[in-house]
């Protein structure tokens, strides 16, 4: 019976990114800089590829299953299905024009030339905003078309916006907000799509954890109803009763972009002892 087949990214930020969920996931996977690698403790082998290459590998099923940008993904136009969002490689695809011009909209790009090296995400962005627009496709150094004369605008990733600043270029419009995803063969042989199903699932269980942290703390026990409706936990906290007359730990889970919100409330409610750990799995 046939592993799956993964493919990743064979080298930078996203590679380390994917082989570091897959490891949380209980599958290790060695890189040695070979172009396919056997996992071990899961029937899955990982294929190393050009990220531009991975919506085709996937789409001939010559992969079942891929990690890439969803940038990447929707500009191939390759007939793939995505499955998850992953959470990491966050960016923005964006236009950007010369930092002295004076923009105020869309209709500026009316009759312009945009570099970019996402033109089908871009054409497509440029028409349902009804601008006409020539797309310049440009492989790396999109960031100095409109310096040497190449283009008046640019489409391009954008992270931290600072290669934008430092070529003189400032961000406009915010064409999409992109991810690392997993996409799918549309297709797959029943036994792989159980093993993609199951990986998903220990996916879902790592990404989940992530979000929330296991709380726990002490409090008096006439101070436990107002504590309860501040951490609800996934279904309801856990109180166990202390050694100390009168007061209970109380155990529960919460967001942690919620936590800073909530200490000082919990805190005025008479909770002492306030633990905070991070969850490696959370499965519902």
């Amino acid at each position: 019976m046939s592993n799956l087949r993964l493919c990743i990214q064979k080298g930078g930020r996203l590679s380390e990114k994917s082989l570091a969920l897959l490891n949380q996931c209980g599958v290790a996977v060695a890189n040695g800089g070979s172009l396919k690698a056997e996992a071990r403790h899961y029937p899955m082998e990982v294929l190393f590829l050009r990220d531009d290459d991975i919506p085709q590998a996937v789409q001939d099923g010559v992969a079942d299953a891929g990690i890439l940008g969803e940038n990447v993904a929707l500009e191939s136009g390759k007939d793939v299905e995505i499955v998850e969002k992953l959470g990491f490689g966050r960016c923005r695809l964006s236009l950007a024009v010369r930092r002295e011009e004076s923009y105020e909209d869309t209709t500026w790009f009316e009759g312009k030339r945009i570099a970019t090296t996402y033109p089908r995400i871009v054409e497509s962005y440029l028409k349902e905003k009804g601008v006409s627009a020539a797309i310049e496709k440009i492989n790396g150094s999109v960031e100095i078309a409109p310096s040497i004369g190449l283009a008046d605008g640019i489409c391009d990733i954008v992270s931290t916006g600072s290669t934008l600043l430092s070529n003189g270029l400032k961000e406009v419009e915010t064409i999409m907000r992109s991810e690392s995803v997993l996409v799918k063969h549309k297709d797959l042989e029943p036994q792989k799509a159980k093993y993609l199903e199951n990986l998903v699932f220990r996916i879902q269980s790592v990404l989940r954890a992530s979000e929330f942290k296991y709380i726990l703390l002490n409090a008096p026990n006439e101070a436990l109803e107002g504590i309860m409706q501040e951490l609800p936990g996934m279904n309801s906290p856990t109180i166990l009763p202390l050694a100390k007359e009168g007061w209970s730990s109380l155990h529960s889970v919460i967001r942690e972009d919620d936590f800073w919100e909530r200490i000082g409330r919990l805190k005025d409610l008479g909770a002492e002892g306030i633990l905070v750990c991070p969850i490696e799995k959370m499965i519902l």
